[in-house]
């Protein structure tokens, strides 16, 4: 059968009510979700290169490993450049392309079961332009047996002098900005509008136990003047 709530709930129900709403929400566990990388670097600055791979059964235990290879554009054979298993298990596969001292993890911690597998690059040149290969070992761990699996993803990375936004994402912003502040402005008048229904509801409510209780008064004294002219 349906459950039917009371519209309106006293400070110790509501109480409850938040109590409850919170202990909810600690339990909730975060939702992994795959974001693309950003493809255009500013040189001499830093660079996120974003690498996510989400677990398709969050109920099954895993433990995965990432491995960066990079690819210039002069060059048909990506080269290994990095790996990381967990923290003290990290190391850099090539030396020859600068990445040794200006690598570092920007991905999961803490856990054996990897879904972020970000790495950052400090002070970016243009030699840094190319085909970033991003890779994730991922064994599954069933009651009766280990399933192993990979999955591989390309960034194409550009160096540029200066970044630019451009108009797509100024658009964006704007729209956004906007949204932010009609919202804002419709939950005001909405708040007022409230205010007055709720205001003029009570004064109505004033009114008629005014008149019932000089109805009341009334009736009471012809009944009185009544027993007087009896006696």
């Amino acid at each position: 059968p349906p459950i039917i709530l009371p519209l309106a709930l006293s400070p110790t129900s509501l109480k409850i009510t938040a109590f409850l709403c919170v202990l909810c929400a600690s339990l909730c566990h975060g939702a992994c979700v795959e974001v693309d990388s950003d493809t255009e670097a500013e040189v001499d600055s830093g660079f996120k290169l974003g690498c996510i791979s989400c677990k398709r059964r969050g109920e099954v235990s895993a433990e995965a490993y990432v491995e960066w290879e990079f690819k210039p554009f002069n060059d048909s054979e990506p080269i290994p450049i990095y790996r990381y298993v967990d923290v003290e298990n990290k190391e850099f596969l090539d030396s020859t392309l600068g990445f040794e001292n200006r690598l570092e993890w920007r991905g999961s911690n803490n856990t054996k079961d990897l879904q972020d597998g970000s790495i950052y690059i400090h002070n970016v040149t243009f030699n840094d332009s190319g085909t970033y290969i991003c890779t994730f070992y991922r064994t599954l761990k069933y009651n009766n047996y280990n399933f192993q699996t990979n999955r591989t993803k390309n960034i194409f990375l550009t160096v540029v002098p200066k970044l630019t936004r451009g108009l797509a994402s100024i658009l964006s912003e704007v729209m956004m900005y906007a949204s932010i502040i009609g919202l804002q402005l419709w939950l005001v008048v909405e708040m007022i509008y409230c205010y007055r229904k709720i205001a003029a509801a009570g004064e109505e409510a004033l009114r008629e136990s005014a008149a019932e209780y000089l109805a009341i008064a009334s009736e009471s004294k012809d009944n009185c003047a009544g027993e007087q002219v009896a006696e």
